[in-house]
């Protein structure tokens, strides 16, 4: 992967120790991340807003309706922040002002580009089916060229990058440690449940094995 760019908007003002700019970690927490949100400036109002995505490469694909505001903004060229957090733990300390939490979380600017070859649609489109469960793009029925025409994928660099991460336990004062509360991390984490069956499933048709033991089930 292309090492990303550091600049002045990826360079982290305070706690500078928790700034990342390797590719590893950056890929890492886009690959393990489900939802991104993007934002954006149009009409003279800033607007955030939470989309899937999937990581391919050195690119992210974001795709939605072809008459998805977000979307032909980006597409018209608008400079956008792309985010991605990863919720770890909830940092419980014996002061109120050192409470904190342990994330991952990845900063991406630059401008988006229109995919328009068929061929890099499919590939987006089995990305982004492959980015929720592994291997569910060999099963679903591929998009319909009517499809492809109504939907709008953008691709999005990773350059412009960097990585915070904050691990550990709380950071108290040394004249707190004697007080008699309790102080520690709560793990927190994202996990998928038992499959439910769509109501108009075929009888017999068995649940795949990427949905029944989904990566993010608990082991």
């Amino acid at each position: 992967m292309v090492a990303p760019t550091v600049t002045d908007r990826t360079t982290l003002r305070r706690r500078r120790d928790r700034g990342v700019h390797e590719s590893a970690v950056i890929d890492a927490v886009l690959d393990e991340g489900l939802m991104c949100h993007v934002g954006f400036t149009a009409g003279g109002s800033p607007f955030v807003v939470p989309m899937a995505f999937a990581r391919v490469g050195d690119d992210l694909y974001l795709h939605g309706a072809a008459a998805n505001r977000t979307l032909r903004a980006l597409a018209a060229g608008a400079e956008a922040c792309v985010t991605v957090t990863l919720l770890d733990g909830l940092v419980l300390a014996r002061a109120a002002f050192h409470h904190s939490m342990n994330y991952r979380s990845v900063m991406l600017f630059g401008r988006a580009s229109r995919v328009v070859d068929e061929e890099e649609q499919l590939l987006a489109s089995a990305a982004l089916l492959d980015h929720m469960a592994p291997g569910r793009s060999a099963d679903a029925r591929p998009p319909a060229p009517a499809e492809l025409r109504s939907t709008l994928i953008l691709r999005f660099p990773i350059a412009e990058a960097s990585a915070k991460v904050r691990t550990g336990p709380p950071v108290d004062d040394p004249g707190d440690l004697t007080l008699p509360t309790w102080a520690g991390v709560v793990p927190v984490g994202l996990v998928a449940g038992t499959p439910v069956d769509d109501p108009d499933l075929l009888a017999g048709t068995p649940v795949p094995g990427y949905a029944a033991d989904h990566p993010r089930r608990p082991r």
